[in-house]
């Protein structure tokens, strides 16, 4: 009897659907359907003056100002949060995909690519703490760094990080399909960064370099940094002119906020500190340390930082009998798990 009863509630309901003035409420499989359709923002600089991307100069750099621009990711995670219900996570490639959303009233939507390594995400339960931040990394050389921010981790830099926030879908009637674009935005950006050398280039076998002050994370909901600092340790490629890396960071600290825009003053009481660590060719060790907050202040959130007159002269690599510089004198780096209360701060 029982199975008589499903049967025929299963058969009105696909004969209703047959019929011109369905009522679709009588069915139990009612869906809303999201057609969501993803954009890419693919910018590695935001512009707060420099004008980088029109007065770029490709021969000096070497390379053209898009080349920088981030890839898309292969996928895309889709959070959704209700006033009376857990999360519901979904999942899409980075074209988009069509997803039910149920019954859309009181619920909003977080999008971001969900294929980073050097990444972690936090608190994402929570619409207001969602998060992300970079993963630990050590290096015992940066002692003069660690001095100057007490307190503050090394980490890597970044992945390529996107995300959306749509505070609502549109209204979507029972069994209907309707267009949902979402722009997907960066929230890591890149800084080229330039160690432009007055003398003694031929001499430097690796290098390797710090910048210190830059956002330890970044809030997925509104791309507001968190007041948190870090140091981001990286590896750098020796050119003709001197060193360089690309390197990507969440950006300024607590921004956006009031803090930009304010007096030349103010803007010192946040110390943003470079380093380079090269080794010669004779195996000695070498640093030189920055202050490139004024450069900052002008790029919060990418750009290109160069520092310049750096020499190591011929004497200081004397005694060169051809030793051989390898990657393993060089000295390790780890890459440790984040510890579970390192958002409690």
């Amino acid at each position: 009897m029982k199975r008589t009863k499903i049967l025929t509630a299963a058969t009105a309901c696909l004969l209703l659907a047959l019929l011109p003035a369905c009522r679709k409420e009588l069915c139990y499989n009612h869906f809303r359907t999201a057609a969501i359709s993803l954009e890419w923002e693919q910018e590695w600089e935001r512009d707060y003056g420099m004008d980088h991307a029109s007065s770029w100069d490709a021969a000096l750099h070497g390379f053209d100002y898009h080349s920088l621009r981030p890839d898309k990711p292969e996928w895309v995670t889709m959070i959704t949060y209700t006033d009376n219900a857990n999360p519901r996570e979904d999942y899409m490639p980075a074209n988009g995909d069509d997803i039910n959303v149920g019954d859309p009233e009181n619920q909003s939507y977080l999008f971001y690519n969900s294929d980073t390594e050097y990444i972690v995400l936090s608190d994402v339960a929570s619409l207001a703490n969602a998060r992300a931040t970079s993963t630990t990394r050590s290096r015992s050389s940066i002692a003069y760094m660690m001095e100057m921010y007490p307190e503050v981790r090394s980490t890597n830099p970044p992945d390529v990080l996107y995300a959306a926030f749509v505070d609502e879908a549109p209204e979507i009637g029972i069994h209907e399909a309707k267009p949902m674009p979402v722009r997907m935005q960066p929230l890591v950006y890149t800084y080229v960064i330039r160690y432009e050398f007055e003398h003694g280039i031929e001499h430097v076998a690796l290098a390797r370099g710090a910048l210190a002050g830059l956002a330890e994370s970044v809030y997925l909901r509104n791309g507001v940094t968190s007041e948190e600092s870090s140091i981001l340790l990286y590896d750098c490629e020796v050119k003709d002119y001197g060193v360089e890396a690309h390197v990507r960071s969440f950006g300024a600290p607590a921004f956006p906020d009031s803090y930009y825009g304010r007096s030349e003053s103010a803007r010192a009481e946040r110390p943003y500190t470079l380093n380079l660590e090269v080794k010669l060719t004779n195996g000695k060790i070498f640093e030189f340390d920055f202050d490139i907050a004024d450069q900052i202040a002008k790029q919060p959130r990418g750009g290109v930082i160069r520092v310049s007159g750096i020499r190591i002269e011929d004497e200081q690599n004397f005694a060169d009998s051809g030793f051989e510089v390898n990657v393993d004198d060089w000295g390790e780096h780890e890459d440790i798990d984040l510890p579970d209360d390192i958002f409690k701060h």
